[in-house]
Order: C-alpha cells, then sequence, then structure tokens
C-alpha cells in the first residue's frame, strides 16, 4: 500500500494549519486551524473489506506535569508513551480517500462527537484525558485532532499517520474506544497498511 498526504512529506515538519496548537502572538502557544490533512490511499490488497486510520505520537512525557510551564524544560530523555490523534475504523472498502477538513475544521472545546459518521466509526483521542480538569475544554474529543506538544520540551514529536486494509467490514467497536483498543482490535485482521511520519514541535529553539 502507499499512503499519500497532502502537504505532508514523510519526516518532514507538519504544516501550522493541521495542528491543534501553534506559536501564539507574544505566547508560547495559541489554539490553531486543527484541520485534519487530506489522505488518499492505493494500492490496497484486493480482498480489502474496511480500513481504519490511527495517526499516533509516540513522543508525550509520561509525566507531563511540568508541560508548558514557564522556567521549566521537559527533558528529551524522559520516559514516553503514545498519544493519539486519530482514530478513525469501520472506514467502507470503497473508500480510497479523506479530503481536508472533512473531520476536523478548528478546535472544538469540549470535544466532537465519537461514533457514527460519513467517513467511518470515529473513536476518542487522548485530547479526552489530557485536558480533563480544564473547565473550558474538558470534554470527549472524538475524531481528528492535530498536534500540540509541549513548548517547552527538548524533544520533536513524531506523528505516524498509519492506514490499515483490514480483512473485516467492521471490527465490533462502540462507544468511547480509545486509540489502545482500536489497535489491539486491529491487530489481527491487517492486509496491508501505510505509513507516513510527520515532525512537529513548538519549542521556539527547535523549529
Amino acid at each position: 500500500m502507499k499512503l499519500i498526504i497532502q502537504g505532508i512529506q514523510d519526516q518532514q515538519p507538519i504544516p501550522e494549519k493541521f495542528a491543534f496548537g501553534v506559536p501564539g502572538d507574544g505566547e508560547p502557544m495559541a489554539t490553531g486551524p486543527n484541520r485534519n490533512p487530506a489522505l488518499t490511499w492505493e494500492d490496497a490488497p484486493e480482498n480489502t473489506k474496511s480500513y481504519a486510520i490511527v495517526v499516533v505520537d509516540p513522543d508525550v512525557p509520561e509525566d507531563a506535569s511540568d508541560a508548558n510551564q514557564p522556567g521549566k524544560m521537559l527533558a528529551a530523555d524522559l520516559k514516553r508513551r503514545n498519544f493519539y490523534h486519530w482514530v478513525l475504523v469501520d472506514i467502507p472498502a470503497k473508500t480510497s480517500a479523506i479530503e481536508e477538513g472533512a473531520d476536523s475544521d478548528g478546535v472544538t472545546p469540549h470535544g466532537k462527537e465519537p461514533g457514527p459518521t460519513e467517513l467511518g466509526l470515529r473513536g476518542i483521542n487522548s485530547f479526552t484525558d489530557f485536558l480533563a480538569g480544564d473547565p473550558d475544554m474538558e470534554g470527549t474529543y472524538g475524531g481528528y485532532d492535530g498536534p500540540c506538544p509541549p513548548w517547552n520540551d527538548e524533544r520533536i514529536h513524531h506523528y505516524h499517520f498509519t492506514v490499515y486494509a483490514l480483512d473485516v467490514e467492521t471490527l465490533g467497536l462502540n462507544g468511547e474506544f480509545t486509540g489502545v483498543e482500536a489497535e489491539k482490535a486491529i491487530q489481527d485482521h491487517v492486509l496491508d497498511k501505510a505509513t507516513v511520519t510527520g515532525t512537529y514541535t513548538l519549542n521556539p529553539e527547535l523549529r
């Protein structure tokens, strides 16, 4: 399989229009355009019955208590964990592209609804946990929400966009399923996959 992401080249910086967080005007960070990029895939196996999309950043600090704190830095060698930015499954086999902005066009305070959409079945992304306790933003974040790494992180973050070709029409997931649950359901049904990895940082010394 081959995956083409309009505006994102493999191992190159992700444009700000696809980001949840961007450099602010006199501030380290502001909310960004947060549009999902346009994805096109080809050369999938003939017996593909559905697709799934997972976007994950494995570079998020496991302990984020010092994230975005003035006067503090997150060392590059801190222990890291996965942060899911897009979980979309049960994409019909006839689909071979998703248009820019089709699943996200701007930051939605308190999140977008998970569940069935015209594109497929939305899971929840990791902003659901990350923003818990923030009265202005907390909620259930379904669909795509783009990069927003801590601006005081010494590590550049990597965002792995993967499209999976699957041998089942549905993975049988429902409710507020997570990226971890989606990956577990996907693993025994993969016929092929394709990945493009983009990078992003809000650290002014690394940009």
